[in-house]
Order: C-alpha cells, then sequence, then structure tokens
C-alpha cells in the first residue's frame, strides 16, 4: 500500500509548497505503544527536571522566533508583521503555566488526624493525543502541550496539513531541551480513519481537539466506545459584541475592528456579529468604515500589510457565500473605497473586509461561524434586545460589551451565555483565566490553573500508622 502524500498549498499563490508522508496503519499504531513506554519512565521524574526541560524549550522556542514566524506566513498567509508575535505569545502562555505549576500540583491535605496521614494527589493520566489547527498553531498547541508535559504525560500531536512545521518545531525545542525520546511524538496524517484508529487506542487517555464542530463531533465519537479516555474539545465561535450608547464610537471601532479582521478572521474569538443602539448606529458604521480606509490588503510579506489571504479557496467561497446571502436578504454592503481591497495579489486567497449593516438573524452571517473578514452590524433599541441577540446562538466561546459605564457592563455581562465575557477589550485568551467553550463551542478547559484539570486525574492515599 501506497503511503498518504500530505501537501501543503500556500494561499498567497494556490501552488504546493511542502509536502509530507503519512504513515502505514501499522506504523500509527506504533505510536500509542512508543508513548505508553515513555510514560512509564517519564511520570517518574520529578516536577522540577519537567519544570527545567520547559523552560529550556520555551526559550529555545522564543529565541527562534523570527524563523518560526516566517513559516507561519508561509504556510497559512497572516501577515510577517504579526507571525513572530504569535510565538512570544505562545511562550508567555507557557511560562505562566510553568509558573503557577508546582503550586497548581501540589498535594491536598485531607482533615488532620492523629496516627493518620491522608491527602489528594493529582497524577498523570497517560499518553495524549493534540489534533491542533492552522490557524495559531503554537498558541493552541501550547494550550495543552505544557500542562499535559509539567504534569508528566507522554504526548502525540498532529498538526494540521496546512501548518506541518509548527508540530517538527516544538518536538525539536524540546528535544533540545532535553526531553526524553518518545515522551514526544508527531506524526502527520489527512486521513479521517487514521485519526479515528489512533483516538481508539486503548493506550490514549485524552484525546485534546481544536477545530470545527463537526471534526470535533467526529473526533469525540471515535472515542465514545471507550470509559477511560477523556475529550476536550475547543471548536467554533460566534462571538458578538455590543456597542453601548455611552461609548466613543472611534474608540470602539478601532477595537472591534481589529477584534473582527485581525488574521483575516481566522479565530474561533473573532468578533463575529455586532450589536450597536440604535441611537450612535449611523455615528458607529462610519466610524468602522474611517477605521477600515486605513488598512491594507495584500502580500504578507510586505511589512505593511495588515490582512492577508485566507487560508483556502474554499474558505473563500464560504465567506462569499454569507456575503452573497446577507445581501440578498436585505443586507448592505457599506464597506468603504479602499484601493487595496479592489487590487490584491492575483492569484491567493485574498478576501476583502466587508462591512455589513440592514442585518438580521435570518442571514448566516449572523448565525453560523463565517472565519473571515466580515463585520455585520445590527441596530438594537436597548440592553435588553442586546443579551437576547447575543444569547441567540448555538455558540458560546467569548462575548464583549462596550461602555463607559464599567459597572453596568459588568452587570450585563452575568446574563451572556459564554465561556469568556469582556467588558471593553475582546479577542484575548488571559493566561491566568480559563479558556472555556460554552454550548457548541466546546468542553473542557485550557490555562489558568484549571488547565491542568484535564491531564491528571486525582488518587487519595489514606495511610494509618501501624498499631504499636
Amino acid at each position: 500500500m501506497s503511503l498518504e502524500t500530505i501537501t501543503t498549498i500556500s494561499p498567497v499563490t494556490n501552488k504546493p509548497i511542502l509536502t509530507r508522508n503519512g504513515l502505514s496503519d501499522a506504523d500509527l499504531l506504533s505510536i500509542p505503544e512508543t508513548a505508553v513506554r515513555a510514560f512509564d519512565s517519564f511520570r517518574r521524574t520529578s516536577l522540577s527536571d519537567r519544570q527545567q526541560i520547559v523552560k529550556k524549550a520555551l526559550k529555545l522556542l522564543n529565541d527562534r522566533q523570527d524563523a518560526l514566524g516566517k513559516e507561519i506566513t508561509e504556510q497559512m498567509g497572516r501577515p510577517i508583521a504579526y507571525t513572530a508575535k504569535e510565538v512570544t505569545t505562545a511562550v508567555a502562555r507557557g511560562e505562566y503555566m510553568l509558573k503557577i505549576s508546582e503550586e497548581t500540583l501540589k498535594d491536598t491535605e485531607g482533615e488532620a488526624e492523629k496516627g493518620f496521614k491522608r491527602y489528594v494527589r493529582k497524577v498523570p493520566i497517560g499518553p495524549i493525543l493534540i489534533m491542533f489547527p492552522w490557524n495559531y498553531p503554537y498558541l493552541t498547541l501550547i494550550n495543552s502541550l505544557v500542562p499535559a508535559l509539567l504534569v508528566g504525560n507522554s504526548v502525540i500531536i498532529k498538526p494540521s496539513p496546512q501548518t506541518p512545521t509548527s508540530a517538527e518545531q516544538i518536538q525539536q525545542a524540546f528535544k533540545d531541551a532535553g526531553l526524553p525520546d518518545g515522551v514526544l511524538q508527531v506524526f502527520h496524517s489527512g486521513s479521517i480513519s487514521q485519526i479515528e484508529a489512533i483516538a481508539r487506542s486503548r493506550h490514549i487517555q485524552l484525546v485534546c481537539f481544536t477545530g470545527s464542530v463537526a471534526n470535533g463531533l467526529a473526533v469525540q465519537g471515535a472515542a465514545n466506545d471507550r470509559v477511560p479516555i477523556r475529550v476536550g474539545l475547543e471548536l467554533g465561535g460566534k462571538d458578538p459584541a455590543y456597542v453601548r450608547s455611552d461609548v466613543d464610537v472611534k474608540w470602539a471601532a478601532e477595537e472591534i475592528v481589529d477584534g473582527a479582521i485581525f488574521n483575516s478572521g481566522q479565530s474561533c474569538c473573532s468578533v463575529e456579529r455586532v450589536y450597536v443602539d440604535e441611537k450612535i448606529h449611523d455615528d458607529f458604521v462610519a466610524a468602522v468604515q474611517d477605521v477600515l480606509k486605513g488598512y491594507k490588503l495584500g502580500d504578507p510579506m510586505d511589512k505593511k500589510t495588515q490582512i492577508g489571504p485566507v487560508v483556502s479557496k474554499r474558505s473563500a467561497e464560504a465567506i462569499a457565500a454569507h456575503v452573497k446571502d446577507a445581501v440578498e436578504k436585505g443586507a448592505q454592503d457599506a464597506t468603504p473605497e479602499n484601493e487595496s481591497f479592489k487590487s490584491p495579489p492575483p492569484d491567493g486567497n485574498f478576501v476583502a473586509p466587508t462591512l455589513l449593516t440592514n442585518v438580521n438573524h435570518d442571514m448566516a452571517v449572523m448565525t453560523e461561524e463565517t472565519f473571515g473578514p466580515v463585520i455585520p452590524v445590527m441596530k438594537v433599541k436597548d440592553d435588553s434586545e442586546a443579551i437576547k441577540l447575543m444569547n441567540d446562538s448555538q455558540f458560546g466561546l467569548t462575548a464583549s460589551i462596550w461602555t463607559k459605564d464599567v459597572s453596568k457592563g459588568h452587570e450585563l455581562i452575568d446574563d451572556v451565555e459564554a465561556g469568556t465575557v469582556f467588558v471593553n477589550r475582546c479577542d484575548y485568551p488571559a493566561p491566568d483565566l480559563a479558556w472555556v467553550g460554552w454550548k457548541d463551542s466546546g468542553k473542557g478547559q485550557t490555562l489558568s490553573k484549571f488547565g491542568f484539570d484535564q491531564f491528571v486525574k486525582l488518587k487519595s492515599y489514606h495511610v494509618k500508622d501501624y498499631p504499636k
């Protein structure tokens, strides 16, 4: 049987730029066996030793940020001005998890009683499979990888075919930092059947998946027939922003445009729908138009470019379909004149930002994940209507409220159905807060002290002194 060839297509030129070989089914199933053997040794190492390895690996990644950033730009199209920052942000997240690991993983003492010692220990669970996406390959991998290794688990990682080198670079950094062989393995595959097969392996104790709802359900289904296995899912979003009438519209427009179209809108926590108090709606739209006039769409290798291509032709077509559906149902295209939006490089998957007004929830652009640089703006009468519409979604990842009255904003976010709620900020997973999806946006959590929970199991120790 010939091995699968996995090809990375440049979003800038739509030409092949990388290939990787898949594995035979037999070789694939040997990976969990290697992980079990490595785990049996690695789990016995001290937390201090594991901390030193992680610390060294993070420093190596930081030292290599420019080379790694260039690879991100080449493979998924984000402008070069921003890609090294992904690596440094991932390192900072890892360093935070490293900093809190000793306190988070310490034993929990039971009630004091003479002649007894009782405590609960967090112990590693075993081999973990991490499947992570192309849109933020280092950030999404670090979220799971660092706590998994600090606890003492072995890890198998499968990158997106779009960004294959991210996994290889991570593996090399940890190898250079002294991680024992077999503790961190990488495989490439575009085969759903192979992914399901490895997820079903009796050796795998946890599957962490970041990606679409459909693929997340497939992963969950593959693991459903085994009791011990856990599944952590970080899935899609349709994240709302609500702009109250008291804001400085120019400031709010700048912040929300950035939250909507950074990375060409290809983020699970991008702002994908905007509700604006009717009293300032027109002023806000005009402010968004002014902001968009200052953006440059173009070659991502140009340091002045702010918006690069979307990842594929298929993605570009899906975004265009959402815009078309909205316009056919009465939405207005309010995108301002911008020369770079009209004449992007000819061969890539360039999608200009689109500002839509007169939208409603009968349109896909307000209910389905667009994953592109589209900003739909809808009028609302008051706070009550805004909250009702924000919650009218199958997704619940993040949501934001923009207001000078921070106390009122704090009160309103109590009623918003999302795992992370912001006032006067958006699109920012803070490492000290749990990153968790509600509804179809996922289950399980990463980041913060709670980000260690899915990588451990509890073991209670109950020791009685021997009678004299």
